[in-house]
């Protein structure tokens, strides 16, 4: 199926042929067609397969065929986690309806308000926004939601980590309750069963699309046992060997900062994005880094959801997560949809109960790289029973374990391939 196949606007395919865009992803082949009737739509998708236009694209059909009015009205509304998710799907929307004399606006905290308002009192067809930002200027009258015919919650499992539930509740309060909803989560718990159930109108289409291979299959793995003040060390040692563009994954805001320190003190290019920057240096880190003047970018998981870096070729874990499927989020950002990737994960005395229950999500092993200029330090931590005390962490503490009969619990992977580095099965 080809893209022109789907009765869309010649406006759109032709910003969509500017793009590059002739076939459908699975998921936006699926999508489509299901917006486009006008049914409320529940969607599982891995980050990488082209959701954003999955939705998007039938938004921007449904806007263009509804009668013109003197005054502009938001009618679509696209609410995100992140303000990084938020930039990327208000620069996809006006990518897509080019041409088309639609606006889209993205308004988001962290940054002051009045150029939003500004946005907002011009008019504004395509609002994405982060939740409390969006009900500030709804509650001071700068944004009128009562003619929303379009609503769009993505990126819901990651929503609710960062505690947006009650936010989302009284966005639900105040937006027509006729409307078209769609609802978007990487994940399905639960919780998330349950906010889209108040969501989506009962008759609601559900898309689910299952890629060929699970992320952690598709990126190759591997992982150095290394002393907690060795870490530094060995990421200086491995980007030497390392070529191209690096994201390392830290799991504090203060330990992302130190090793961007440590690493321009080796003359490597690098940058940190997280939530104690303002958006003017998230955005310029982000910026630089894709665009080559930064070779490496420290992130922390929530500061780069949203992040959207084509052939991104290395993830290194400095930190290990304390809940395994973060794991699986962070390699993701180098197996983006088909493609493969590398994943590095540096792992100290305290994080190897992490490792352990990382594996069990995966169903696989993890290649040990063995022989490397710092297993010595690594040994000499282990062996102090002090150090291998698991790190304390508030919001979990240790990585979940998959319960017993989910698709966790598959057998592990046969066809894993081994580094010449590896030895034997490694001892706990």
């Amino acid at each position: 199926m080809a893209f022109d196949a789907l009765g869309l606007d010649p406006q759109i395919l032709s910003a969509l042929k500017e793009q590059g865009y002739t076939t459908p992803t699975p998921i936006q082949a699926q999508s489509i067609p299901l917006l486009l009737e006008g049914s409320d739509l529940l969607g599982t998708a891995q980050t990488g397969t082209g959701k954003t236009a999955a939705f998007v694209i039938p938004i921007i059909q449904h806007l263009l065929s509804q009668p013109k009015s003197n005054r502009r009205q938001i009618k679509a509304l696209v609410v995100t986690p992140t303000r990084e998710l938020a930039l990327q799907v208000g620069e996809n929307a006006k990518r897509y309806s080019k041409n088309t004399g639609l606006r889209t606006a993205v308004i988001f905290g962290g940054v002051g308000q009045t150029p939003q308002v500004d946005l907002l009192t011009r008019g504004v067809d395509i609002l994405v926004a982060t939740p409390g930002r969006l009900l500030d200027l709804e509650n001071q009258g700068h944004a009128d939601l009562s003619n929303i015919s379009h609503f769009v919650l993505d990126e819901a499992d990651q929503m609710l980590d960062m505690g947006f539930i009650h936010d989302i509740r009284k966005l639900l309060k105040i937006i027509p309750a006729k409307r078209q909803s769609l609802f978007f989560s990487a994940t399905m718990p639960k919780s998330i069963i349950e906010l889209s159930a108040q969501i989506l109108r009962p008759n609601y289409k559900s898309v689910r699309i299952a890629v060929d291979k699970p992320t952690a299959e598709r990126v190759t793995q591997c992982v150095y046992y290394v002393s907690k003040k060795e870490k530094p060390d060995l990421l200086l040692h491995l980007l030497n060997e390392m070529k191209g563009a690096v994201l390392v994954f830290g799991r504090t805001k203060h330990g992302c900062d130190k090793v961007v320190r440590m690493l321009q003190n080796g003359r490597v290019s690098a940058a940190a994005i997280h939530g104690n920057k303002s958006q003017n240096a998230r955005q310029k880190a982000l910026k630089d880094f894709k665009a080559g003047e930064v070779r490496v970018l420290i992130a922390t998981d929530i500061a780069a959801r949203g992040i959207d870096i084509s052939g991104l070729e290395h993830v290194v874990n400095f930190e290990l997560p304390n809940v395994s499927e973060t794991y699986v989020h962070r390699i993701g950002r180098t197996g983006r949809a088909d493609a493969s990737g590398s994943s590095i994960s540096f792992c100290s005395a305290d994080e190897r109960g992490f490792l352990k229950d990382i594996e069990q999500l995966i169903s696989q092993d993890i290649d040990l790289v063995r022989e490397h200029p710092f297993s010595e330090g690594a040994a000499l931590e282990w062996s102090d029973p002090e150090n291998r005390k698991p790190i304390k962490q508030g919001g979990g503490g240790r990585g979940q374990r998959p319960q017993k009969g989910s698709d966790s619990s598959r057998p592990r992977s046969k066809d894993a391939k081994s580094r010449s580095a590896r030895g034997p099965k490694r001892k706990w």
